[in-house]
């Protein structure tokens, strides 16, 4: 022992043992009756009092349990996490997947947590940044771990952890270990409560029924308790509800039936019931990728928008949307996306490992990080002389409203109206009215993050509507001077023919004035010959034919 320590002796350290100890217990006494007032205020002054009997005495069951339940139910889901991590099945899974390889999991086959359940079988034909499998959790395996946790300290260690952590489990986001952590939490309670009953006489069993086995055992819930039988069975419900869509949607959109996963993760996000943060930012996700299969880009944006506003550290949102945009030739938004996400990388390396927690899942893993990171650099670079070359200004707006190009006057005006009423700027933060937030006091800042988001690409359809109708205004003006020349044109075509029809030509006219004057000169000498010779022929009934005839008659004679 070091010099100058203090030196205990056997009586001393028991006396200290014993004061340690019935300290410990007038504080979890007190938090338990300070607790049963169900008021926040409460809670967290018993919150507190757990606290200080985890620091004389850090492995108290009772006390780590009251910890957990204050902390659920001051809806501190994250701080519940962090707590009892060690029991989440993904977690253990992960570590399990990453670490080396013991040789009991040599020995025993490959289980069916590593199998893919919804692959497509072409990884070509998936979306890139996007986890192509949707994995399930192997039974065998996850009962074999949780046996394992409860054979290492059967006596003191309850059922407790997986309902409390199965619940804020839920909350956060991770509906495959909430259900297996509820499920197997539901399983432990019943096995307990069977064996209880077993030494129970008739009259005990049917008051410990009808009052919850509140009085028997300590670490039993009150009837009030949020995790009672009924509130985790409907808990388990609404989660095989969401599992069960999720499934459906993943199955369409890896076949290719973009508008069935669309429709499949509306009824996600946009359903009565709410639903956790981190499991409507994944199917937000998902409905972006869909959204971009299927060409509507304006869509796909707003949903990474989403995303981004509920987790900012996604890194597929940032990637997906830094795509679009550069899709659409909107470069500067692309770059600003793209340098966001370097710093991200940056900070990965530097802290040398994801953002947020551990149990937190992300779709790429650390090992990633540095290809990514010189990719991204390569293609900033790119970028940034395409903007220096001057291609800032054109904007492929027909692409990002979902218009073809020569489109008519109405179709960008009830185009451009479908947009603005579903993507307007004051509805921007409906959506996180069915959000059940990890942490409330994060409200502020996901609304803020929401709001700006939807106000950049409400101004970006405002200037799509400005330019398309511009152009569309122009055709319409060369298509009227054209449709004006063409009639000019017809018009005087039309006026042609009457025009030579009023109007004789000169020669045709000399050839009828020739052909009049030959026709009456004719008439006329046809009718002076037939009455000089009428004059003639009575000249010549007068006298006799040796009558001298006039020389005017004797030429028409002759």
């Amino acid at each position: 022992m070091a010099a100058g320590s203090p030196c205990l002796s056997g009586s001393e350290k028991k006396h200290w043992w014993l004061t340690n100890r019935m300290m410990v217990e007038k504080y979890i006494k007190d938090a338990r009756n300070l607790m049963a007032t169900q008021e926040q205020s409460e809670v967290a002054s018993a919150l507190s009092l757990v606290d200080a009997a985890l620091a004389l005495s850090p492995r108290t069951e009772h006390a780590l349990e009251l910890r957990a339940r204050a902390l659920l139910y001051l809806r501190r889901f994250k701080d519940v996490a962090d707590m009892l991590q060690d029991y989440i099945p993904s977690l253990k899974m992960a570590n399990d997947d990453s670490g080396s390889l013991s040789s009991e999991s040599l020995s025993q086959p490959l289980s069916r947590e590593r199998v893919k359940l919804l692959g497509s079988g072409n990884s070509s034909s998936e979306s890139p940044g996007r986890d192509p499998s949707f994995k399930c959790f192997s039974v065998s395996d996850l009962k074999k771990k949780v046996m394992a946790g409860l054979c290492k300290n059967c006596d003191k260690e309850g059922q407790w952890r997986y309902m409390i952590l199965g619940q804020a489990c839920c909350h956060l986001g991770l509906m495959e270990d909430a259900m297996a952590l509820l499920q197997t939490g539901k399983r432990l309670a019943t096995a307990a409560f069977r064996r209880q009953s077993v030494c129970w006489s008739e009259d005990s069993f049917s008051i410990s029924a009808t009052t919850g086995n509140s009085t028997t055992t300590p670490t039993s819930p009150p009837r009030n308790d949020p995790t009672d039988s009924e509130t985790v069975t409907q808990l388990l419900a609404h989660i095989k509800l969401l599992l069960r869509r999720k499934t459906a949607a993943l199955a369409a959109l890896d076949a290719g039936l973009f508008s069935e996963a669309i429709r499949h993760f509306t009824k996600i996000v946009d359903g009565r019931r709410g639903a956790p943060q981190g499991f409507l930012a994944e199917c937000y996700m998902h409905r972006a990728s869909a959204y971009r299969s299927a060409g509507r880009i304006a869509e796909s944006i707003a949903d990474c928008n989403k995303t981004l506003a509920l987790d900012p550290t996604c890194i597929q949102a940032l990637d997906t949307r830094a795509s679009l945009l550069e899709t659409i030739r909107c470069l500067p938004d692309c770059l600003h996306d793209l340098e966001h996400l370097k710093l991200l990388y940056n900070s990965i390396l530097r802290d040398r490992k994801l953002p947020g927690p551990a149990w937190k899942r992300h779709n790429v893993r650390y090992r990633e990080i540095p290809g990514k990171l010189c990719a991204l650099t390569t293609k900033i670079q790119r970028l940034k002389q395409r903007v220096a070359s001057g291609e800032t200004g054109n904007v492929d707006y027909y692409a990002l409203i979902g218009l073809r190009r020569g489109c008519s006057r109405s179709e960008l005006e009830r185009a451009h109206l479908l947009l603005c009423l579903k993507h307007k700027p004051d509805k921007a933060n409906s959506f996180i009215d069915r959000c059940e937030l990890a942490d409330d006091r994060d409200l502020d800042s996901v609304k803020e993050r929401a709001k700006m988001s939807a106000l950049l690409l409400y101004r970006l359809f405002q200037k799509g509507y400005s330019s398309v109708m511009s152009t569309i205004m122009d055709e319409e003006a060369a298509e009227k001077q054209r449709k004006k020349a063409a009639a000019a044109l017809q018009a005087a075509a039309q006026a042609k023919p009457i025009q030579q029809t009023q109007e004789p030509n000169p020669e045709s006219e000399i050839n009828s004035s020739s052909k009049n004057s030959s026709s009456s000169n004719s008439s006329v000498f046809q009718g002076v010959f037939c009455r000089d010779l009428a004059v003639v022929g009575n000249l010549l009934s007068q006298a006799a034919f040796n009558r001298q005839i006039p020389l005017k008659y004797e030429a028409l004679s002759c």
